[in-house]
Order: structure tokens, then C-alpha cells, then sequence
């Protein structure tokens, strides 16, 4: 039987289901259709074309071609397609997160990141054969496996997270993913350090001590940086006036954010734009990152 939940052409859908008779599904939005997962699942989405929203208890994103983002199971994302978007996924069940375990020796964790377009096709194509196959056990190992490579970088943060055990510093570092997850979904404002503790269910200390070992960046300073690179982002592809981006970006005055913006990119807002103005999507996309090095993240 084809596990299979589409929403296409302006279509909604709520996934209801109790963690009991959860199963593995194959999830697809496209066309302005938006769906919603159930709160029991681990979900894990991939923008094969145009654009989609996401809205979850982390927050907000913007999923661009080749993108993908995973969520824990008590985010319940709400997907939301692009006129000409389509967004395919996978809400995972307890037993399909214990066979990735039993397969490869790694688990899945909250996040996003970018493939490669080669990536993208084998992601398809994998998604398209589980889907066909109608999700048996042995159908649903390849896209585990390929699912885990696209995180296989976090390898190495995974081993130097504080725990005795293995299961602990896996633990440790998703409860870390997913407050890395938080702040970049409320790059349009400041997030305190409370927030990431109740979301994590550790100490402020704590999790400020460990996510600065884990990212060698603190929250503080990571939530800093997603602003500014919001407001570039704003800048470049958006008609907003420096105040309206400021405003759109967590800070107070436009004072500050003309200090803290030159600081981070070496030159004004106003010069930033005329910048970007006269290069290629690509290259004005680059810019941020040019100015500036940047410390290499992990989701």
C-alpha cells in the first residue's frame, strides 16, 4: 500500500496521529499546498524545485532549490509551497529512526543544509522507489542511508559533546542542533538565552558552555550574525528602506544597526546595496561571506 500524503494546487493537510500508529510516510507539497505533520514523527524535508515556507516551533524558513531541513518530532512543521515549489519529505517513526541506528550507527538530527544537485537527484529518485515500493522495511534503507550522508559532517561535533555514553552525546547534540535550528529561525529578532534552555530542557549555563564548544561560536553571537546576514539578505533582494530593514532584523534603532552592520561587513548598508545591485544574483549572494570569514556551521 503507498504510504503517501500530497497536497498540490492550494490543497491543506493535517497529519493527525497518535504516536501509537505512526508509520512512515512519504510527504509531498507543491503548487501553493500546504501540509502539517503530526507531532509523533521526526520529518525531514527537501526542495526539489522553486521555493517553500516552513513554520515550526523553531521558527520560520525559507527553503530554496536543493535545501533541506529536519525537524524533531514535537516541531509539527507546517509546509507551505510556492506557485511553482515542490517540497518531498519523509515523517519517520521510532522504528525507522532504530533501523538508520542499526544500519549505519548514526542517527538523525534537527537542522538544515544545502546538496549538491547531484544529491538532489539520488534524493528523488530514492524517495520515489520507497514510495513506490510502498514503504517496506528494506525499501526505506536507502533513503536513510542517504539521508544520514547528508548530515555526515556532524560526526566529529557528535563525538565531542559532554556524555559517558554514545546515546548521551547523540542526545546532547540533538538537544544543540535544535537551539541552532531555533536561532536561525528567529534571525528577525533577538532570542534570549531562556528560550533555548526551556527548549532544550538544559541549564542557560549549560547549554551556553556546550554550544560554544560545539559551534566555537556562543548563542549570542550566532544570533547576532543571522540578523546582520538577514538584513543583507533584505537588502539585496528586497525594496525595503535601511529602517524597515533594521526594524525586520531585531534591532532597535537604526543607529545600531548602521554600527553593528559595518562592523560585520566592512561597509555600509546603503553602500552594501549599491554593491549588490551591480552583480549577478550569485555573486551578490557571495558578497556576505566574502566580506568577512566565517566560522563553518554544522546544520
Amino acid at each position: 500500500m503507498r504510504q503517501l500524503s500530497l497536497a498540490d494546487r492550494g490543497q491543506t493537510i493535517s497529519l493527525d496521529k497518535s504516536p501509537d500508529d505512526a508509520t512512515p510516510i512519504c510527504l509531498s507539497v507543491a503548487r501553493l499546498g500546504s501540509l502539517q505533520t503530526a507531532g509523533s514523527c521526526f520529518t525531514v524535508w527537501i526542495q526539489v524545485r522553486g521555493s517553500a515556507w516552513v513554520e515550526a516551533k523553531e521558527g520560520r524558513f525559507r527553503m530554496r532549490r536543493g535545501e533541506w531541513i529536519a525537524f524533531e518530532k514535537e516541531s509539527r512543521p507546517l509546509v507551505q509551497a510556492g506557485r511553482s515549489g515542490l517540497c518531498i519529505g519523509l515523517a519517520l517513526n521510532a522504528d525507522a529512526m532504530r533501523m538508520l541506528m542499526e544500519l549505519a550507527d548514526c542517527g538523525l538530527y534537527a537542522g538544515r543544509g544545502l546538496m549538491k544537485q547531484a544529491e538532489l537527484r539520488v534524493a528523488l529518485r530514492l524517495w520515489r522507489d520507497a514510495l513506490d515500493s510502498g514503504l517496506p522495511a528494506q525499501a526505506l534503507r536507502p533513503m536513510l542511508l542517504h539521508l544520514a550522508s547528508l548530515q555526515r559532517t556532524m560526526a566529529g561535533t557528535v563525538q565531542r559533546c559532554p556524555g559517558r555514553s554514545r546515546s548521551r552525546k547523540r542526545q546532547v547534540f540533538g538537544r544543540m542542533q535544535r537551539a541552532r535550528l531555533y536561532l536561525e529561525g528567529n534571525s528577525h529578532r533577538v532570542v534570549r538565552i531562556g528560550e533555548l534552555a526551556e527548549l532544550t530542557n538544559f541549564s542557560s549555563w549549560y547549554l551556553s558552555k556546550t554550544f560554544q564548544s560545539l559551534y566555537e561560536e556562543s548563542p549570542q553571537a550566532l544570533s547576532a550574525r543571522l540578523r546582520l546576514e538577514r538584513a543583507a539578505d533584505l537588502l539585496r533582494d528586497t525594496d525595503m528602506m535601511i529602517g524597515e530593514v533594521a526594524s525586520a532584523s531585531g534591532f532597535d534603532n537604526c543607529c545600531s544597526f548602521a554600527r553593528a552592520f559595518r562592523a560585520r561587513f566592512g561597509t555600509s548598508a546603503s553602500h552594501y546595496r549599491e554593491s549588490a545591485a551591480k552583480l549577478s544574483p550569485h555573486s551578490a549572494k557571495s558578497l556576505a561571506a566574502s566580506r568577512k570569514p566565517r566560522i563553518a556551521t554544522q546544520s
